[in-house]
């Protein structure tokens, strides 16, 4: 099954990139590479039962395990080991990854309460597009009466535009909803 945001960036972003920034060579038009969708679990080594669940849930909204993250040095004022589980990452390309990202534009994102629109200085100078978001309960998937603690989690958004200026302006003809426009 083909990807509706992927015919979108096919069809017409592609398009709309090249004329605004006129790159001569197709492969110099920037794409999303990967998603990668970081959850950080501060109870996870005193509670193993926590990172079973939020394994459970953010399988559920990206659609593919994610795999543990573990400490790489022990932090005495964190009460952390090394090697203890501190974290889920999931790394999504391909279908998934468009999959994803519509539903995180079309869906996840409207249901924000007070919602106004994404920051447009979230990008790191090199078109990669960073994203923090309070609750998982904003995914339809996410069932309330099931959930036992609301978590927060990262989300990155991996270009390979080369400034930020390109990174907004593809973001933006894929459909995010910007708060305000990009300044350098």
């Amino acid at each position: 099954m083909v990807q509706r945001l992927k015919t979108l960036y096919l069809e017409s972003a592609v398009l709309k990139l090249q004329e605004t920034f006129g790159y001569k060579n197709p492969h110099q038009i920037p794409r999303i590479k990967k998603i990668v969708i970081n959850c950080g679990l501060s109870e996870a080594s005193q509670n193993s039962k926590s990172l079973e669940s939020a394994m459970k849930e953010l399988s559920i909204i990206a659609g593919q395990k994610g795999v543990i993250t573990r400490a790489k040095k022990a932090i005495a004022g964190f009460k952390i080991r090394e090697g203890l589980p501190i974290g889920i990452c999931i790394t999504l390309r391909g279908d998934s990854m468009y999959a994803f990202l519509d539903r995180l534009i079309n869906l996840a994102l409207p249901r924000i309460r007070d919602f106004q629109g994404v920051s447009s200085k979230s990008f790191d100078g090199h078109g990669n597009y960073n994203l923090g978001l309070k609750e998982q309960l904003m995914f339809p998937e996410i069932d309330y009466d099931q959930i036992d603690k609301i978590r927060g989690m990262d989300i990155c958004i991996v270009t390979n535009a080369k400034t930020d200026s390109e990174g907004f302006y593809l973001l933006e003809v894929l459909g995010m909803p910007f708060k305000e426009k990009f300044a350098n």
